[in-house]
This record gives structure tokens, C-alpha cells and sequence, in this order.
């Protein structure tokens, strides 16, 4: 596996699943790709018709997004050992689902390291996953991190 993509979320669960990417990687001679997906904010209405009156500049809101979200990623990144292996980063807008499978189709990855985190089947139906959507339809191998590893 030369190249791996690894979703990051500020989780627990991506932060465990960044770990054995770059452990992946370091026995392999791999490159990582870290990515983090910015939801890209939409107007949904101007509220206008009830009486509402507001503006939003979404334009600064999300830029204001992808800089904590750059942020958070190179927060995350310092807390792993990137010695001897070759590594880039990189923030998208829009689905978060949608975005990670565009680019490790780009990419032509060789695999994807996504952590999950614990929700609940109930949860999970209502709230949806990206794991679970990067999972059905990966144009390559997906393994799974749990949010919490448990020795042996």
C-alpha cells in the first residue's frame, strides 16, 4: 500500500486511524495524504417571506471554516511521529463522504485508513455515516479504526 489516504475529523477515532496509516506507511515505504472536509455552508433561505431579515456573508464564514479546519488538522498531525515518511495535507469543502471518495479516486489511492467513531445503529440511521458511505463505495480497500483500540 504506497498510498494512503487517511480522513481526519479531530476525533479520536481519526487520530487512532492516522496512527496505524503512518505505521502502514513507515513498514511499506507509503505516502499519506491527510485530508479534512470542510462542509461547505449554503444559503438555505433568506427568511425574507416571514418577516426575517438577516445577512450572511458565506463567503468569510467559509473561509473562517477551512482555517480552523487547517488548524485543527496541523493540530492533529503534531501529535504523530511523520519522521521518514513522505506526507501531505490538504483541506476540501463540500460532503464530507463525497469529497473523500473524489479525491482517493484523483489520487488513485491505494488504500484508505478512516477512523469510526461509536454511535449507536439509531444513531447512525439518523445521523448518517461518512464511514459507513466510504465504506460502500471506495474505489480501493478501506480499513476501519475503531474510536477506541483495545489491547490484546
Amino acid at each position: 500500500m504506497k498510498r494512503i489516504l487517511v480522513p481526519i475529523d479531530g476525533s479520536a477515532a481519526s487520530l487512532n486511524a492516522a496512527r496505524k496509516a503512518v505505521e502502514d506507511a513507515k513498514l511499506n515505504n507509503g505516502e499519506i495524504i491527510f485530508v479534512s472536509v470542510v462542509k461547505r455552508l449554503e444559503i438555505m433561505g433568506s427568511g425574507s417571506e416571514t418577516g426575517y431579515g438577516y445577512s450572511v456573508n458565506f463567503q468569510n464564514l467559509n473561509e473562517a471554516m477551512i482555517k480552523d479546519q487547517t488548524l485543527m488538522l496541523g493540530n492533529m498531525l503534531s501529535a504523530l511521529d511523520l519522521s521518514d515518511i513522505s506526507y501531505e495535507k490538504k483541506v476540501l469543502v463540500g460532503n464530507p463522504s463525497e469529497e473523500i471518495l473524489k479525491y482517493a479516486e484523483d489520487c488513485m489511492c491505494d488504500l484508505i485508513v478512516i477512523g469510526r467513531r461509536g454511535f449507536s445503529k439509531f444513531k447512525r440511521f439518523f445521523l448518517g455515516s461518512v464511514t459507513q458511505r466510504v465504506i460502500s463505495d471506495a474505489p480501493c480497500p478501506v480499513l476501519v479504526v475503531n474510536e477506541e483500540i483495545t489491547e490484546e
